[in-house]
């Protein structure tokens, strides 16, 4: 078995995925040390597999044998990461449309143009404090710090619950060793989150889940609230790390973002294609014995979707001139689990590096681009640290100051709406393809 974990995989993922793309669109890895199961290499493997979780293939991990058959070690990391939750993510049919529904109108309550000011507030202030260093790490001092902040207001969580709920995130998604007590603690803090605020309800997204007509109870509750915020601080801090790292490493990207050449959302564009915060995840389950390409998918054998090894799939001969404003990769998933907040992932990361990149010029890596380590783990892709040096920027009087952000709503509910998921991107064909398909995969419809 190929390994996604360990110190070679974490060296070099796309050495992995192109060895197992040799073997066929879908191949067998270890996931984690005892955890067998299968993962997609192409990007036509992954779009097939997650536009037919109503049909073929089932998300809910009620049908993984090896768990039911207690053959998972109890404190696997992947356990962790893959086992039954009572949330959108792993659910089917009826069960994942109420709650998929009560996640997406919560959501329709966020003001784009408020996040934004929320997100410079907030980047300012972490800015504030680094820039008369002259040096800092932007990963831990930053990209990590950033998404955290906004969430956290946007949920109304005061800090010391979401220190607890950010700090068990990480030791999941970094595949701690005490994964077991890390989900106890993060499942612990979002019941406190809950509890606090069916007592003193407010304008925020834990309110509003409360009020939602889906009534959810306190375990429903608690599931939403992981899946909402580990969808939205980790993976966002790889998203801004990333993207950071590509402006400060690559030529193609570095001083051109500055001058004019490139967008902001340009580069963004190109880690979402290249390197996804997200690299391997949305686990799904064959519901009978199923043949794909003439490889034997066995029923109830966890198969792990790799954004990563599809975004990069030679097979889709993409080049630099195709990055830019090309949404059909699959970074935020497809199909009716698709992500139900891509923008407002794009707000916070595109305001993240802009303001880094506006306030502290001169910005440089303060150790050569090889000693660079990724993040461990299976499932993510993100860098453990990001040193850089900039000449000091001393804090004036008039430098940012705090204010009350607006609300993000002016309604004390959201509204009562059923969502549609937005439909998956359609791969490329080759040259016959009319034109209007291309340009409708192009802007992932």
């Amino acid at each position: 078995m190929v390994r996604l974990y360990g110190e070679a995989f974490s060296a070099d993922p796309q050495a992995v995925y192109r060895r197992l793309r040799s073997i066929g669109g879908i191949a067998p890895v270890e996931i984690a040390p005892g955890v067998q199961g299968l993962i997609t290499t192409t990007y036509a493997a992954a779009l097939h597999l997650l536009r037919n979780t109503s049909g073929q293939f089932a998300k809910s991990p009620q049908h993984w044998r090896a768990l039911a058959a207690g053959e998972v070690p109890a404190d696997s990391p992947a356990r962790m990461m893959m086992m039954e939750r009572n949330n959108a993510l792993w659910k089917d049919g009826w069960e994942h449309t109420r709650l998929r529904g009560a996640i997406s109108d919560t959501l329709l309550g966020v003001d784009l143009h408020a996040l934004r000011g929320l997100a410079t507030g907030s980047a300012d202030r972490l800015i504030d404090v680094i820039a008369p260093r002259g040096s800092a790490d932007l990963v831990g001092d930053y990209a990590a710090r950033l998404p955290m902040a906004i969430l956290f207001d946007l949920f109304g969580c005061p800090g010391p619950i979401g220190h607890r709920i950010v700090t068990s995130l990480d030791k999941l998604f970094d595949t701690a060793q005490d994964a077991a007590a890390a989900n106890a603690e993060l499942e612990g803090a979002c019941l406190e989150l809950t509890q606090l605020k069916r007592q003193t309800p407010g304008a925020d997204m834990t309110s509003w889940l409360l009020a939602h007509p889906a009534q959810l109870t306190d375990a429903e509750m608690i599931q939403q609230i992981l899946l909402l915020i580990g969808a939205g601080t980790v993976p966002s801090t790889n998203l801004i790390g990333n993207a950071l790292t590509l402006m400060l490493t690559d030529d193609r990207f570095a001083g051109s973002v500055l001058d004019g050449a490139q967008s902001v959302g340009g580069a963004l564009d190109y880690v979402l294609w290249n390197d996804p915060p997200m690299a391997n995840y949305s686990p799904l389950y064959a519901r009978q014995d199923t043949i794909y390409e003439g490889i034997l998918i066995p029923a109830g054998v966890p198969i792990l979707i790799s954004f990563a090894a599809a975004n990069t799939d030679p097979s889709l001969r993409l080049n630099d001139a195709h990055w830019a404003g090309n949404e059909a990769h699959l970074a935020f998933s497809a199909g009716a689990h698709r992500c139900p907040a891509p923008d407002l992932a794009r707000v916070i990361a595109e305001v993240a590096v802009e303001r880094i990149l506006d306030r502290l010029p001169g910005l440089e890596l303060a150790c050569p681009a090889q000693q660079l380590g990724r993040r461990p783990g299976t499932f993510h892709s993100g860098w453990t640290a990001l040193p850089v040096v900039f000449p000091p920027v001393a804090m004036s009087g008039d430098s940012w100051t705090p204010s009350t952000p607006p609300p993000l709503r002016t309604a004390s509910t959201p509204p009562v709406a059923t969502s549609t998921p937005k439909p998956a991107p359609s791969a490329p064909k080759g040259p016959r393809r009319w034109l209007s398909s291309l340009v409708a995969w192009w802007r992932g419809q």
